[in-house]
């Protein structure tokens, strides 16, 4: 046990706490998948490599599902452990979930932080992209005038975020399309460019367009920016535990995601990262004490939740670097060229979507 959870980041202490775990099947599943070294190219057509990953999960094999982006499923792994999770707070509420639990939840931030590349006082543990993109977007100091710069095609929830504060606080939404498919990084870092004025308080982007599945240049809008004094939020709805990346790829100021997509997590889990120069600028959607205002914590301040979800991404976060995000990333790839190489010869179809692997991976249109 201790041995499964160590590969999560979760120190011995920590195990000890979890005495409900039995992850004997869930080590011999990683044993497997660590038997298969090589390439991640070579890894992705390795059908008895994904046959062990495919194991995993307890699907409904009667319905092709090809939407696994919005809700993945969880892996037995990490379904078990948040049931026990479940139990052992049931137990004793008032005690084993304020005075345990709680503790756990900061072992997961530091397992997150060190996934994405960042300090644990920057990692704020959420229910989902929608909160955590809004915690910023609401919680931005913006005056009448202040403009706000995003594209047509982000997430519908984030530009109903915006035109709420258009509403409310008479700021400016400013936005423009991107080509579809794009091919030149420089050219979107060049419409983002065009697009900023005097008043652009700051920019919302994704790092993978949730329709076309479009990866953008998100480093290179962010130094594009920073040197107008511009911050970039970024959408990572669809990237992490997606493609391969940390946070130092990026280098944005702040980025939300859910971790019930491609990290396969339980439903209801996310993080969002912020900067720690500007925590303080950011109000939490709740209420928290002014003690708080330096703490990234003051955007957990949602009353009274379940601590077993959080808990189980230990699970996921472990299952996930089982795989090892390379090779998840090729094979997702190499699934999507099945279907979609063979279209591409097709007059009748129009792709929206670069098949190149450097403009996009597992999302194609």
């Amino acid at each position: 046990r201790r041995q499964f959870l160590g590969a999560a980041g979760l120190s011995s202490t920590a195990a000890a706490l979890l005495p409900l775990l039995k992850p004997a099947g869930a080590s011999a599943a990683l044993e497997a998948l660590a038997g298969h070294p090589g390439p991640a190219d070579a890894i992705a057509q390795d059908e008895s490599f994904w046959f062990t990953v495919q194991q995993a999960f307890d699907v409904d094999r009667s319905l092709i599902n090809l939407n696994n982006g919005g809700v993945s499923p969880t892996p037995a792994i990490a379904l078990q452990a948040m049931q026990a999770h479940w139990e052992f707070a049931n137990r004793n509420p008032s005690y084993n979930e304020f005075r345990i639990q709680a503790l756990h939840k900061e072992e997961i931030r530091r397992c997150l932080a060190a996934a994405f590349g960042c300090d644990p006082e920057e990692m704020a543990i959420t229910r989902n992209t929608s909160e955590s993109m809004q915690i910023v977007q609401c919680g931005m100091e913006l005056r009448r005038g202040d403009e706000v710069l995003t594209t047509t095609q982000d997430y519908p929830r984030m530009i109903t975020t915006w035109k709420q504060r258009v509403r409310r606080d008479g700021i400016a939404l400013s936005q423009f399309s991107i080509p579809t498919p794009a091919e030149d990084p420089e050219e979107i870092v060049a419409l983002f460019k065009q697009h900023l004025t005097p008043r652009t308080k700051a920019i919302l982007m994704c790092h993978v367009n949730t329709t076309t599945g479009q990866i953008l240049p998100v480093q290179r809008v962010v130094r594009m920016a920073r040197e107008a004094g511009v911050p970039v939020i970024v959408d990572g709805a669809h990237s992490f535990g997606h493609l391969d990346f940390t946070l130092p790829d990026l280098d944005c100021d702040y980025f939300g995601t859910s971790l019930h997509k491609w990290l396969c997590a339980p439903r209801g889990t996310g993080f969002l990262f912020v900067r720690k120069d500007r925590i303080r600028g950011i109000w939490p959607l709740l209420a928290a004490p002014e003690a708080l205002d330096d703490d990234i914590r003051k955007f957990e301040e949602v009353g009274g939740h379940p601590k077993a979800p959080y808990l189980a991404i230990a699970e996921a976060l472990t299952f996930h670097q089982g795989i090892g995000p390379a090779r998840k990333a090729a094979r997702l790839r190499y699934l999507r060229d099945r279907w979609a190489q063979p279209l591409t010869e097709s007059s009748r179809v129009r792709f929206y979507t670069s098949l190149k692997p450097e403009f996009s991976c597992g999302i194609a249109t």
